[in-house]
């Protein structure tokens, strides 16, 4: 599915120099999948992959570009339709993670989430019913849920998502109801029973910290790295493509689980 994508872009955006580059474009894919499972240093990448600065120009290109987006859209698309599914899902949840950031973050876009005590970033997800991700923001930690949650439900609007619920501030449920009227979208508020101790898996909810748990396995994503939040999004992007293309194919990745 990525092919056709990347071959459209490659036609209309040539290299500087005026050629259509000397990498095959599926090996810069795999360099970057690759680099997001493994989590190693581009200059690390293995020797039968395109080099670091080949890697990272195609990868800041097509973040600028919105290709990483749309191939992940394309391919989570398929998913929901082998599913049964519509395209478009109906019910979306959100939540947001803290994650340490990396020495390289500049100090500028990274702050410290005083609840649970985590210097770095905040990463936000709106998923669908099956883990799929449909909107992603990045955060320095330090941003509260209301400005985390109302970003992650204006991209949510932008793609088509008819429920929303969560975890989440009056804020956001007040800035769903001005949604509500100009694209017809609920937003509900999944509360945590304060009776409840160690994890209860809340209704709806947990499908949105599977996900997050399901990304954690590709190293990249332990730790915030990126030097912008967009790159950190694009990360989430490249990494839930792997997962979907795997389910897509019926192919799992070599893990530590393994006998």
């Amino acid at each position: 599915m990525s092919e056709p994508v990347i071959t459209a872009w490659e036609a209309v955006y040539p290299t500087v120099s005026g050629h259509q580059g000397r990498f095959e474009m599926r090996e810069i894919v795999n360099a970057i999948l690759y680099q997001s499972r493994t989590g190693c240093q581009r200059d690390y990448l293995p020797h039968d992959l395109p080099p670091r600065s080949a890697t990272y120009y195609y990868f800041a290109k097509w973040r600028e570009d919105g290709i990483d987006q749309t191939i992940h859209d394309l391919l989570r698309w398929q998913v929901r339709e082998k599913a049964g599914r519509s395209e478009d899902p109906s019910l979306v949840v959100l939540d947001t993670q803290s994650v340490h950031a990396a020495v390289n973050v500049p100090a500028a876009t990274t702050g410290k989430d005083a609840a649970n005590k985590v210097p770095g970033r905040r990463r936000g997800l709106a998923v669908d019913v099956l883990g799929l991700v449909i909107a992603v923001a990045v955060f320095a930690a330090s941003v509260h849920d209301n400005r985390a949650g109302t970003v992650l439900l204006d991209r949510v609007v932008a793609a088509d998502g008819d429920r929303v619920e969560g975890a989440g501030r009056p804020g956001v449920q007040e800035h769903g109801r001005r949604a509500r009227c100009d694209a017809g979208i609920d937003v509900e508020i999944v509360e945590r029973n304060p009776a409840d101790r160690g994890f209860v898996p809340q209704a709806k909810r947990w499908v949105v910290e599977r996900t997050y748990g399901i990304l954690m396995l590709h190293r990249r994503l332990v730790r915030d790295y990126e030097g912008r939040p967009a790159s950190s999004e694009s990360r989430v992007y490249w990494a839930m493509t792997d997962v979907i293309a795997r389910r897509l194919t019926g192919t799992s990745t070599p893990s530590w689980r393994d006998a």
